[in-house]
């Protein structure tokens, strides 16, 4: 029997087992589990502290002066504006204002696009590991996912793969740079691949940059600063991980007109508009002078050291996170070579929550099976009460492993 849409998009994201029952994401069980037992949640990304005093006012601000209504189906002018200033302030790339969409979060965007672009049977590329809602928007589009792996240590794409990968009916490729849940940054020889690559299948690059300003080591490169891209390219982020408001859900797209109103035309369906008082909030934040971006690099590299520190000591393998909010935790140093049973012994064994990293990947990727990914964007008290929470797991694995 034909799959349902729902049935579709739950099996795409591995949620829908063989008797055709729903189950929670990882992420859902993960958190459950730590409310349940009072461990420390690293397992989700969201942070624990509120973001810039500045950004905060300007949402209580808009609300308290009418802004609560309907605002414009592309989203208000002040933000639609400050990407635009944003987009020529760090990267020098030159858009109009019929070139940005706002969308509910990056999620959204993902969805309107896939949607709007992705028929039965197109192949869509991801770079494995992945997050989830690239595999059930695809599912969800009648598509085919086709994962290109990313292995360690530095978990850059390929070329001869990523090549291999395609065929006549490649019609979308997502590059997730800087990139969850590895960390890593994608070099400019990768990214230039990628568009000869897409030249080649005529295929689409849509990008996904939320993690743009949480790059330690380096500069966030856009792929859209490369020329050859243009033509083809829908690039996307948002709000959330930049400003710590994950909740307020503000993200947008960035495109040729033509492809803004083809999207729009899908995502006028899926939310309309929203979140009308954040959007000035999200503005004001994106005009924040170098200083308050400097500082979220420096407070977020000081968080993923501790954690790094931590994770070590305890005996895990730590591969370098070069951006994001996320590190990878190799469990076979300490004789693990399930991460996914260790996940759920963990908030028992010490207190603290992370993810199987197997959860973002196929099952047949054995090279992922023993690793955990744990989220850093907490507070340093936080993160030092976990660092030594999990100084006892050696110990505390002792009598089973």
């Amino acid at each position: 029997m034909e799959q349902a849409p729902w049935q579709r998009t739950a099996a795409g994201a591995g949620l829908l087992g063989a008797d055709g029952r729903l189950a929670p994401t990882i992420f859902a069980e993960m958190t459950a589990l730590a409310a349940a037992t009072g461990a420390l949640n690293l397992g989700q990304g969201f942070p624990d502290e509120d973001g810039p005093r500045a950004v905060l006012d300007a949402a209580k601000h808009a609300i308290d002066h009418g802004c609560n209504q309907y605002g414009p189906g592309r989203g208000s002018q002040e933000l639609i504006d400050a990407v635009v200033e944003h987009q020529r302030r760090f990267y020098g790339i030159g858009l109009g204002r019929g070139d940005v969409l706002v969308t509910a979060g990056a999620t959204e965007a993902l969805a309107a696009t896939m949607l709007a672009y992705l028929s039965p049977g197109d192949e869509v590329i991801v770079f494995e590991p992945y997050y989830d809602a690239y595999a059930a928007v695809a599912a969800l589009a009648g598509a085919v996912l086709v994962p290109v792996p990313l292995a360690a240590p530095d978990f850059q794409p390929d070329p001869d793969r990523l090549l291999r990968a395609t065929s006549p009916r490649t019609r979308m490729i997502v590059v997730n740079s800087p990139h969850n849940p590895t960390g890593t940054v994608f070099s400019e020889e990768s990214m230039r691949h990628i568009v000869r690559v897409a030249e080649r299948r005529d295929a689409i690059i849509v990008t996904d940059e939320v993690y743009e300003h949480l790059v330690y080591d380096e500069r966030h490169v856009p792929i859209a600063t490369i020329d050859a891209a243009r033509d083809r390219l829908v690039s996307i982020s948002s709000a959330g991980k930049t400003f710590s408001v994950t909740g307020w859900k503000i993200g947008w797209i960035m495109a040729s007109p033509e492809r803004i109103a083809q999207i729009g035309a899908v995502k006028q369906y899926l939310t309309f508009v929203n979140g009308a008082p954040f959007q000035p909030a999200v503005a004001a934040g994106l005009r924040l002078p170098d200083e308050h971006f400097d500082t979220i690099v420096q407070s977020f590299t000081r968080k993923r050291d501790i954690l790094a520190r931590g994770l070590r000591k305890a005996g895990f393998q730590v591969h370098d996170a070069r951006a994001g909010y996320f590190l990878l935790a190799d469990a076979a140093p300490l004789g693990v070579e399930d991460a996914t049973d260790l996940a759920r012994r963990l908030p028992e064994l010490v207190g603290v929550v992370g993810v199987p990293l197997s959860a973002l990947a196929r099952p047949s990727r054995r090279d992922l099976r023993s690793t955990l990914r744990f989220a850093f964007c907490k507070s340093d008290d936080m993160l030092g009460d976990a660092a030594g929470r999990l100084a006892g797991l050696r110990s505390a694995l002792a009598p089973v492993v």
